[in-house]
């Protein structure tokens, strides 16, 4: 049936015998969890990706129009091609585009422009934001806060990514117009992020972060007080 035109249905929530002991664990699970670049060339089952990107697809989106397009990338040579595309971007970015403030801080964190995770992962998923809706017999081609709305589905892939134990990087080349190119997708799919994804390394290392305390991301407003 057409957007605009639903059918009521049940809502049917998951209801967790213990809603803090299962928020709990989301937090410990999600605690762990790091961009990695270093991957084991163990195998990743392609049903555990679909799993991790069906979980994404559920995903709110503005007027419901599902604004994204998850491509993934297990071919070498296909991995090879846009590493080589991939690092051509970065060498500009890191010798003439980033300002000094950016460079800066990208070097505590020790990234530069060589990216061999791009072929050492066992899959890549280039995520492409959709500008128009695509699928037939809809009441409009039009769409709606996008990047809101691909910014949250990224998200939950990279939560399901992590419950499944898999290791994830948010790489974003810039610009990315050549992933649309050597992945053949249509203008109105527009690069977005380009994810590896896999078993991390047995001897991967990340650099010795802390995250900001929830006293510093939270604030309590309980509006006027008597």
């Amino acid at each position: 049936m057409p957007n605009g035109h639903f059918k009521e249905m049940p809502y049917r929530s998951w209801k967790p015998d213990d809603p803090h002991l299962a928020a709990d664990r989301f937090m410990e699970i999600m605690q762990q969890r790091r961009s990695i670049r270093s991957f084991s060339s163990r195998e990743v089952p392609l049903d555990l990706i679909e799993t991790v990107i069906a979980s994404a697809g559920t995903s709110p989106s503005g007027a419901n129009k599902q604004p994204w397009r998850f491509v993934v990338i297990g071919d070498p040579e296909l991995k090879r091609t846009i590493r080589k595309a991939a690092e051509e971007e970065e060498k500009l970015f890191y010798a003439q585009r980033a300002s000094q403030d950016w460079l800066h801080d990208l070097e505590i964190i020790g990234t530069d422009e060589n990216k061999p995770f791009l072929e050492a992962a066992p899959w890549l998923i280039a995520v492409f934001k959709l500008m128009k809706d695509d699928r037939q017999n809809v009441s409009s081609e039009q769409v709606y806060y996008v990047n809101e709305s691909i910014g949250i589905a990224v998200g939950m892939l990279l939560a399901a990514a992590q419950h499944a134990g898999l290791a994830t990087l948010t790489h974003t080349p810039s610009p990315m117009r050549f992933l649309g190119d050597i992945l053949d997708r249509p203008s109105y799919e527009r690069p977005y992020m380009l994810i590896p994804i896999g078993w991390p390394a047995d001897d991967a290392t990340v650099p010795d972060i802390e995250r900001k305390p929830l006293s510093e991301i939270m604030v309590m407003n309980r509006g006027e007080q008597p």
